[in-house]
């Protein structure tokens, strides 16, 4: 306890020194010999000594309970947003093994299918898969790279076969590359309603309704420090054993201001420690509404439901595209097949 003691002569020597600074220090410096002392108690019951089991003010249970489930609340949405906010990065499902140009990036791919439509000749057709210097990067997602993927090798096979005629196979990639570049613009959408309705909600829930509460809880711990750093001045000697907030039983003596011996306190140190009795229990009820609020409102779980919606819309759009998009390929599949039949039949 020595150092205990050493930690409160530097605070008087401080206070002795300059008076108004002390002044406004002493709030501070007496929570935090009183944070020293819990602590050192708390050492000495870990290796065995012997310490006053009574010296620090109990908090009530429900408020005990309403901390582990804000910690909790508090954790789920670290642990969400950590995994979500991948819906920021537009580039999540971007293959990291391939490598594009600037002149792949150039064009949509509506665009470069527009201008390979038109191409005569294979110059015309490059030209057409090549941006032009002032032209926007497009969109790095997986969808979107397999569409210029897809256009490109339907350029290359067509470029292979001039005058022969559409090969299917050509054919059934430029349908393929339209429809993904759809399917990729359904998943910026996704993005976009996620990161509006979803991530902002859940942040905003992270950083201001549970800092406050954070910041609630802190005023409530100071506030106990002070009080209990009250009740250990009020009795020279015996380190504060024996006191309660108002309404709990105390071990070892009957419901009153008096010290362990049975004789009163001063009035000095009984309104100093009502005073601090009041700071707590004020500070205690306005933590215990700011965590309330935070548990019971509605935010989360509808951010969670625009979450879920925006998945849907997403996977229900692509639904759709692909839909559309198997018939005309299984139909160029069966006149191919048909065709490769007769042929084999003929020979």
């Amino acid at each position: 306890m020595d150092k205990v003691q050493a930690f409160g002569k530097n605070f008087t020597y401080g206070h002795a020194k300059s008076s108004a600074s002390a002044a406004s220090f002493t709030p501070f410096a007496t929570r935090t010999q009183q944070y020293v002392k819990e602590q050192f108690g708390q050492a000495e019951e870990k290796v065995g000594l012997s310490i006053n089991a009574g010296s620090s003010t109990e908090l009530p249970p429900d408020y005990v309970e309403l901390e582990k489930r804000v910690d909790a609340l508090k954790q789920v949405h670290q642990k969400m947003l950590q995994v979500t906010s991948q819906y920021s990065n537009e580039g999540y499902d971007y293959p990291p093994n391939i490598r594009e140009s600037f002149g792949d990036l150039g064009r949509t791919i509506s665009e470069k299918a527009q201008l390979l439509s038109s191409a005569s000749t294979p110059a015309e057709a490059q030209a057409a898969l090549t941006a032009p210097p002032s032209a926007k990067p497009q969109p790095k997602t997986f969808s979107h790279a397999i569409a210029r993927a897809s256009l490109n090798s339907s350029s290359l096979l067509q470029q292979q076969h001039p005058g022969a005629g559409e090969d299917p196979l050509a054919t059934a990639l430029e349908k393929y590359a339209l429809a993904s570049e759809k399917v990729g613009e359904a998943r910026l959408a996704q993005d976009a309603a996620i990161q509006g309705r979803f991530l902002a909600g859940w942040s905003t829930t992270l950083n201001t309704n549970l800092m406050f509460a954070t910041r609630a809880r802190k005023s409530v711990e100071n506030s106990r420090l002070l009080l209990d750093a009250a009740k250990a001045r009020s009795k020279p000697g015996q380190g504060g054993a024996g006191w309660t907030l108002p309404g709990q039983a105390s071990a070892g003596r009957k419901e009153g201001h008096e010290d362990d011996s049975g004789g009163p306190i001063s009035e000095e140190a009984r309104v100093e420690v009502e005073q601090a009795e009041d700071e707590f229990v004020g500070q205690t009820e306005e933590a215990v509404s700011v965590m309330k609020n935070v548990l019971d409102t509605p935010e989360p779980l509808r951010n969670l439901a625009d979450l879920v919606a925006a998945q849907l819309e997403y996977h229900k759009r692509a639904y759709e595209i692909l839909s559309e998009l198997a018939p005309v390929i299984d139909g160029l599949q069966v006149e191919q097949e048909a065709s490769y039949r007769k042929s084999r039949d003929g020979a």
